[in-house]
């Protein structure tokens, strides 16, 4: 049975999670329209994309939406077998959801993606991710729901670790984050938010070692204990994209405080910092047609020195998608600090919009247990297939190869991975 102090955490975690989930609604609906965005309109006429060659092939009759199309839902649907974050293959099915909100020409793309997946190891995971804007992106909200049961590698603190020196942890993950934010200048917002991390049944499988010994680090790695992050995020963003899942020229720039009290349910009191900047450049003047050069960069901090172990700042794990490090396993590199910079280009091969590519690389690095220092870096490189599967919502298939040293795996996605 359940501890008193326990059932009384859990009874609190609920009550924010629930208190949340009714104040963000009201606070969307009480939305103004001060926040205007010019935004590039895709041309589409002479692109093709997967559901125009099925309703060839079928002989659809398209249905008119002449003056609609800003409030029709775009849905993509993937069903696979893929590698997935922390290695392994999986039973995948990903769902997303485009849709617009206002006009096309001052307001962003929205999508909520839903993935559940199950691998051939033991894992699973039941993800719903959201990110909604509203008429004229007068507000933005970002919603990111999450069960996981994980037993995955782990290696400890610092980039100079064996690759053979890792233990299994088990564990299982409930991530629980939602924001809302308001526009205050042109592609300007700013929010608050809740997030909650939960981990618990923590062991490690299979070792006789037990999971604390073996990091050297007893926040939140002590056999069958749990940890709780509970707190406020703020949030700053400058945003000039209009579709997240196939990016524009533009400019993406977040910076999120996040501090996690006591009272609010944590197991200890710590705060972070998180710096996101992304650069999209168009090489090419035709509107129809995608040759781009994109770049990435975040440093992720931990502020305090008691954050439970898998809170902390790890390659894999970046808060806003989870994506970063292709051709690195999830998990492999941990410490106080973190350092991520990648690039990729991409480009239609096709003139028609339906194939194009994708080349990249990326560099991480981490603080030494010991010290805060960026000493050793981690490069990985890959290259990548693009299918267009709905040319309105701009959604690609990706299936991309990534490789390291150490590591290498496939990448099937849908949308770009930043």
């Amino acid at each position: 049975m359940l501890q008193l102090s326990t059932y009384k955490k859990h009874v609190r975690l609920i009550t924010v999670c629930i208190l949340t989930c009714m104040l963000l609604p009201l606070a969307l609906r009480a939305q103004n329209n001060t926040n205007s965005l010019e935004m590039v309109k895709p041309d589409t006429t002479n692109q093709t994309d997967l559901i125009d060659i099925a309703k060839s092939l079928f002989h659809i009759k398209p249905t008119d939406t002449t003056g609609k199309m800003h409030r029709k839902v775009f849905f993509s649907f993937l069903p696979t077998t893929s590698s997935i974050a922390g290695g392994g293959r999986a039973l995948v099915t990903s769902t997303n959801a485009a849709f617009y909100l206002g006009n096309k020409s001052n307001t962003s793309l929205s999508s909520a993606t839903f993935v559940p997946y199950v691998t051939f190891d033991g894992r699973f995971g039941l993800t719903l991710k959201s990110n909604v804007w509203t008429k004229q992106n007068a507000f933005n909200y970002l919603g990111d729901a999450r069960f996981l049961y994980y037993p995955q590698y782990t290696w400890g603190f610092g980039g100079n670790t064996n690759e053979d020196d890792k233990i299994l942890a088990k564990y299982n993950y409930i991530r629980f984050y939602n924001s809302v934010l308001k526009g205050i200048g042109k592609n300007i917002f700013i929010g608050l938010g809740y997030d909650l991390d939960y981990h618990y049944n923590i062991s490690s499988e299979f070792d006789s070692l037990p999971l604390n010994d073996f990091v050297k680090y007893d926040y939140g790695t002590q056999t069958g204990r749990s940890t709780v992050s509970s707190g406020l995020a703020v949030n700053l963003l400058y945003d000039t994209r209009n579709n997240p899942a196939n990016p524009l020229p533009g400019y993406y720039a977040n910076i999120i405080y996040r501090v996690n009290p006591k009272f609010m349910g944590s197991t200890e009191n710590w705060q972070s910092l998180y710096f996101d900047f992304r650069k999209y450049i168009s090489l090419t003047q035709v509107k129809d047609r995608q040759n781009i050069l994109a770049f990435w960069s975040y440093y992720w901090t931990a502020l305090n020195n008691n954050v439970p172990y898998f809170d902390l700042p790890s390659i894999g794990w970046d808060p806003v998608q989870q994506r970063s490090g292709r051709g690195i396993e999830q998990n492999r590199y941990r410490g106080k600090g973190m350092l991520y910079f990648e690039s990729e280009y991409r480009r239609d091969i096709t003139n028609n919009g339906l194939l194009g590519f994708a080349l990249f690389a990326n560099v991480n690095s981490v603080t030494e247990q010991d010290r805060y220092t960026f000493k050793y870096w981690h490069p990985a490189a890959g290259f990548g297939l693009r299918v267009k599967f709905n040319k309105t919502s701009r959604t690609n298939v990706t299936l991309d190869y990534a490789f390291s040293k150490y590591y290498s795996g496939l990448y099937l996605n849908l949308g770009e991975t930043f």
